[in-house]
């Protein structure tokens, strides 16, 4: 066989192991153009005669490398396929050494799964569910090398050695944490990593939605209006007003307190800037001093007119709105709620509007979610003549978000397998 012979010819040598297959490419001959190195130059690459090694063939060892590939196809089943306007391809092998894994990915309704490029000597199988239900998870991640998820309880039962035995590594798709037990994690050795910061220019303008709704009573005049109440009141212009009777303040009249200033809250006050707000940055609730740059606790609560709520959910956050910062508040204040559900003491917030204590309140999250009428305050027909916006947790959606998780999810797979580190560790 001839150099002249091989070079139009398409050449694959196909093994049916799955489990083991693996690809590698010859050396590619580029078709003639101003930019193509001179003959017998080559692109370096992969191999599967030099044990995967990178190599740049050059005119010398041509014969060479014709031998190897001539030894190769007569001790393997070969396929060749003339493809006139190309010089070589790829081609699969079967080889030792290679590691299978099985990714699960639990919750692709809220972000599909990218392909993964793993690295040479890892291949794959992707098991793929819409929805997983908490008592779904056993059954599904038993057999799971790493999987994928999102909000579903990761808890320590499932997590066993007997429950999960070949688990090595969780990648969550969000920057939230506490939906996995860390704790067994680290005990039995898994990989955590999460994708924090991916969502956070939807969030922020999240906020600032969910603010100009409360701050100008939308839901409740929409309910008004759908209930045909405007004809028979003649105007539905009282409904702007705050408990202390005065219309709806405008941007530059507001001060906002942020509370937790992370990537999000830094995203919200320089849109809070841009709208003319004033904006003071929270320290630490019950903290003895306060850093500079930022204003005591009880201050923000006391002078600002929104409060956003930006703070992760964990012991300490816990309750971190309740009813004695419900009661500091100023009678026009709006709270809005973009971090986790249990930040805010819930009935205690429902009790503050139906007593005028505050203006309004603005929530994508919930301490039980899916929040219902069977598990929430917020929700249902008594909490309709309040001045109360409430959105299914989808705060973080948006097109670039979901460009960025599928980014930060493979970052973090692939580094995992390539160099043992994730992009973005939790444990």
């Amino acid at each position: 066989m001839y150099w002249s012979h091989i070079r139009p010819m398409r050449c694959a040598v196909w093994k049916y192991a799955l489990p083991t297959i693996r690809l590698a490419e010859f050396p590619t001959r580029r078709p003639p153009d101003t930019t193509t190195p001179g003959p017998g130059k080559y692109n370096t690459v992969r191999t599967p005669f030099s044990g995967g090694l990178l190599h740049r063939h050059s005119f010398q060892n041509r014969k060479s490398s014709l031998f190897r590939i001539k030894h190769y196809m007569s001790t393997n089943t070969t396929t060749l396929t003339r493809q006139p306007k190309h010089y070589f391809s790829s081609i699969m092998v079967q080889s030792e050494g290679i590691t299978h894994h099985i990714v699960v990915a639990l919750e692709t309704f809220f972000v599909p799964v990218p392909p993964l490029d793993l690295p040479a000597g890892h291949t794959y199988e992707l098991r793929k569910y819409s929805r997983t239900r908490p008592d779904q998870v056993a059954e599904r991640i038993k057999d799971a090398d790493i999987i994928i998820m999102n909000i579903v309880p990761i808890t320590a039962e499932v997590l066993s050695s007997e429950a999960s035995p070949r688990l090595k590594m969780i990648a969550l798709v969000a920057s939230g944490t506490d939906c996995v037990d860390l704790a067994a994690c680290k005990a039995r050795g898994i990989v955590v990593a999460n994708t924090p910061h991916c969502n956070t220019v939807s969030v922020a303008e999240h906020a600032i939605a969910l603010y100009f709704a409360a701050r100008r009573s939308v839901a409740l005049s929409h309910t008004l209006v759908q209930s045909g109440k405007w004809p028979g009141k003649g105007s539905l212009q009282e409904t702007l007003n705050g408990p202390d009777g005065k219309p709806p303040r405008s941007c530059r009249d507001e001060t906002l307190g942020i509370v937790g200033y992370g990537a999000i809250g830094k995203v919200l006050e320089s849109h809070a800037k841009a709208l003319g707000m004033k904006v003071l940055i929270s320290g630490r609730k019950g903290a003895s001093t306060t850093p500079e740059g930022r204003t005591p606790f009880d201050t923000l609560i006391r002078e600002s007119s929104v409060i956003v709520l930006c703070l992760p959910r964990s012991p300490e956050t816990m309750k971190t709105i309740s009813e004695v910062e419900l009661n500091l508040m100023k009678p026009y204040a709006v709270i809005v709620n973009i971090s986790r559900g249990g930040i805010v003491d819930e009935q205690a917030l429902v009790t503050a509007l139906r007593s005028a204590k505050i203006a309004g309140y603005g929530t994508d999250v919930y301490e039980q979610e899916p929040a219902s009428p069977d598990n929430n305050p917020l929700v249902g027909p008594d909490t309709a003549d309040l001045n109360l916006v409430t959105t299914p947790h989808v705060a973080w959606c948006a097109e670039d978000t979901i460009a960025n998780f599928n980014r930060a999810t493979k970052e973090n797979i692939e580094g995992w397998l390539s160099v043992g580190q994730t992009k973005y560790p939790v444990i």
